[in-house]
């Protein structure tokens, strides 16, 4: 098995509710989410020029998106001649298809995988299967969840809705099947679990032939390709292994080694909260007798250009996969990841899926209400991504429909299905605030009913009442009061 698949998956609502209905999953949730954005915190006030390198990565991203065609092709000529081939990939199936491709004209039936958000995205290790491909992954987090049969649910820590008895379980009853098993008598003590992976990963590096990789970033001068982590199993994949297919998405690139200092300090702070990544590894195109002898890198558009053509959500692109966002979000740590139906979940997934895939699903459309607007996320972003402006943006897509690109090409897209009563809400307040005496009136007729109110709306209403009190309805307008209090004229002049 390559593990779980996001396929059919329900819309937000209805697979958050299941979520935050298992007290072990929140406990889990809550206390690696609080433990690591208190660690962060830490690390980031360490820096008395957070904020301008915050800025300037920021800049330095959005000039390099004004721009993106130029450095892509500066990349692509720097990696062709430090002796590396460049293949280009539109969408999910055809960047599978070069990989797959790629793969089994070497004649291997394994790979190494170092872990990479962008070939979860795009289901690499399915295809791989269907095409009598195995792959296995080296990082710690994710070979739990490859030997669970699970899925991730954090983009710095997969695994973080499993607890260590959990995952000595996974590895007592599913290492064998991989490979080499865990040890008798596996205890759950950190050690011991890190131990029984080291053994069970130490063959696969040796014998494997093929290693796939993303990257964190792509420097244009040089074509240099950027890999940081704290295990050491990525420096393994990229070097050992005769043949590395790197698939990366266009928006990594950076322009110059200097654009990559920046990035090198924000990273690893708000990520895993340290002054520096344990293992940064670089490598531009093959060199004769060090590492591989062949290098591949797969350039992945896969919406992204989509993407790019909306003036506030292309903001998305900036992000360097820190997962921040996610350890703030109050909605994040009751409701899990595998609630976004997404490689990406939390608070960037809710506006970068939306914007790569579309809001043509239950799912999809969804996505942009997984939050409580509450900001949190921007605050923390290394890269100043206003998450709250581009959901609300997002959610005006799925309620009104409009203008969009899709493939490419500028198309009007229809409103997402249930919102109906909403927008007539919409258009009724719209009226209402364009007419005064009707809004006076109203507003007489609800302060002398307000004793019938309801507990619980009607109808479309009802699913925002069911955990929430309906707020009185006050015996006044502020209009009356006003008019009652001071006067007609001169104090309401005043």
């Amino acid at each position: 098995m390559s593990g779980g698949t996001y396929l059919g998956m329900p819309a937000f609502p209805e697979a958050a509710r299941a979520a935050t209905r298992d007290e072990r999953l929140r406990g889990n949730l809550r206390h690696a989410t609080h433990t690591i954005r208190d660690k962060r915190a830490r690390a980031v006030a360490e820096l008395p020029d957070w904020a301008e390198l915050r800025a300037a990565g920021a800049a330095i991203k959005d000039r390099t998106l004004r721009h993106l065609d130029g450095y892509l092709e500066r990349l692509e000529e720097a990696v062709t001649a430090a002796g590396g081939q460049v293949h280009w990939a539109a969408d999910a199936a055809q960047a599978n298809e070069i990989v797959t491709r790629l793969v089994l004209r070497t004649g291997e039936r394994e790979v190494v995988k170092v872990k990479s958000m962008a070939t979860q995205e795009l289901g690499l290790n399915a295809a791989l299967e269907r095409a009598g491909v195995r792959a296995y992954e080296t990082d710690l987090a994710e070979l739990i969840v490859q030997l669970g049969d699970d899925l991730p649910s954090h983009i710095l820590v997969p695994a973080i809705h499993r607890n260590r008895r959990e995952i000595r379980d996974i590895f007592a009853e599913r290492m064998g099947d991989w490979g080499r098993p865990a040890p008798e008598g596996l205890t759950d003590e950190p050690a011991d679990l890190a131990e029984a992976a080291r053994l069970h990963l130490r063959q696969k590096f040796l014998d494997a032939k093929v290693g796939i990789s993303g990257a964190n970033f792509m420097v244009a001068e040089t074509g240099t390709m950027v890999v940081v982590e704290s295990e050491g199993n990525g420096r393994m994949c990229l070097t050992l292994p005769e043949t590395l297919i790197s698939v990366v998405g266009i928006e990594k690139v950076v322009p110059t080694w200097r654009d990559l200092e920046v990035f090198l300090q924000l990273l690893p702070r708000s990520s895993t909260a340290e002054r520096m990544n344990p293992y940064t590894s670089m490598w531009t195109g093959t060199s004769d007798g060090d590492g591989p002898s062949t290098f591949h890198l797969v350039l992945v558009d896969n919406g992204r250009t989509d993407t790019l053509a909306d003036e506030v959500g292309r903001q998305a692109l900036r992000c360097i996969r820190c997962s921040a966002c996610l350890n703030v979000c109050p909605v994040y740590e009751r409701a899990g990841g595998h609630a976004y139906g997404s490689a990406y979940p939390g608070p960037i997934g809710a506006i970068l899926t939306p914007q790569l895939r579309g809001v043509d699903t239950a799912l999809d459309a969804s996505l942009p209400y997984a939050s409580s607007l509450c900001g949190a996320c921007y605050e923390v972003c290394p890269v100043a991504i206003d998450i709250p402006e581009v959901l609300v943006r997002l959610r005006e897509r799925v309620v009104e429909g409009g203008e969009a690109t899709v493939g490419g090409t500028r198309v009007r897209i229809r409103p997402a299905r249930g919102h109906a009563a909403e927008r007539a809400a919409m258009r009724a307040a719209r009226w209402a605030l364009d007419h005064p005496g009707a809004l006076r009136a109203g507003q007489r007729v609800a302060g002398r009913m307000r004793r019938l109110q309801p507990r619980r709306l009607p109808g479309p209403g009802a699913a925002w009442s069911r955990t929430r009190d309906v707020p009185p309805l006050p015996p006044e307008s502020f209009r009356s009061w006003w008019r009652r209090t001071r006067g007609e004229s001169g104090e309401a002049g005043r």
